[in-house]
């Protein structure tokens, strides 16, 4: 049985991390830093943030930011239909360009994110 996309994108991921760090100077650091701590509850939830994340990546069109926070949003128990409503948010600031991204996310959230 082969790997999930998603089994695969965290162990590819996590090991580039690790050298990632090994070279990261003191600025790249406290970048990381506010980057985990952004994505946080605040004012905001968890699930808000990791929903707003996955929007303004469709809309960048960065398959590995969609990647991280589709998985980051099942973690943090986004339904089907709320990421649906997202998913219409990005397409629309977006515009089509961003459809064979949403193909590759739903495809993914269809195979490897559901219960």
């Amino acid at each position: 049985m082969s790997k999930s996309k998603v089994e695969e994108f965290k162990k590819t991921r996590d090991k580039q991390n690790e050298i990632l760090a090994k070279y990261a100077n003191r600025n790249q650091k406290k970048f990381y830093g506010l980057d985990a701590s952004t994505y946080q509850s605040g004012a905001l939830d968890k699930k808000t943030k990791e929903l707003l994340g996955f929007t303004a990546s469709l809309v960048l069109r960065c398959d590995d930011c969609i990647l991280y926070h589709l998985i980051e949003c099942k973690e943090a128990g986004v339904t089907t239909e709320e990421l649906s409503e997202a998913t219409s948010i990005g397409m629309l600031v977006g515009g089509s360009i961003t459809i064979p991204h949403i193909r590759r996310a739903m495809t993914v959230w269809d195979e490897d994110l559901q219960d």
